[in-house]
């Protein structure tokens, strides 16, 4: 994940033998044979990679953006194009894209770094794109107390890329706004037009 802390899921870790024997079961109801030399680690490769990817679980994501800093500006900040995986709750087939993070401090600002801490703290678990957007934004809202903020996201869902309509290419684009974001169409009009740059 390049630079970006690595969230592990300690439940996973704890409960790793159940786990596995899960997965294995799960393999041999699809019609799998588990014995067979491609598939004896597989139930372990699953797991582990469970930590990973479900590695939001073992995190507050208010404290993903750590400790801010007193700062007089007050105009627009945007940390764009910010990489994100996740898993839909619905399916637990892979959705990923981008996140636009826009917001205008009131006196307090976070490291940049952190602004992409929180996306993966909310993005590894089991989730909705629209509740993904709607929780960075409101994280923001409580831990900066900006003036505005903006979150636009974009994403690509296999559980309807790859199945289901089987619609590839197909982006699903959500967005949250508050403060003068929510109050100033020019305000929204410019964090849009800089993402597109």
């Amino acid at each position: 994940m390049g630079g970006i802390k690595d969230y592990v899921n300690s439940n996973v870790s704890k409960h790793r033998e159940q786990i596995e024997y899960h997965v294995e079961k799960i393999l041999e109801l699809i019609g799998e044979d588990t014995a067979r030399e491609g598939l004896l680690e597989t139930p372990a490769r699953v797991t582990r990679m469970y930590e990973e990817i479900f590695g939001g679980y073992s995190v507050d994501p208010r404290e993903a953006l750590g400790v801010s800093f007193d700062e007089s500006h007050e105009e627009l900040v945007i940390v764009k194009d910010i990489v994100y995986y996740s898993q839909c709750e619905h399916h637990m087939a892979p959705f990923f894209g981008k996140v636009h993070i826009g917001y205008v401090p009131s006196g307090r600002i976070a490291g940049l770094s952190k602004l992409a801490r929180l996306v993966e703290a909310v993005s590894r678990r089991l989730q909705v794109q629209e509740r993904i957007t709607a929780q960075i934004a409101d994280i923001m809202t409580e831990v900066l107390n900006p003036h505005g903020v903006m979150v636009v996201v974009e994403g690509e869902h296999l559980c309807m890329c790859a199945r289901g309509v089987k619609k590839p290419g197909s982006k699903t684009v959500t967005m949250a706004t508050r403060g003068t974001f929510r109050e100033d169409a020019a305000a929204r009009a410019e964090f849009l037009a800089l993402i597109k740059e």
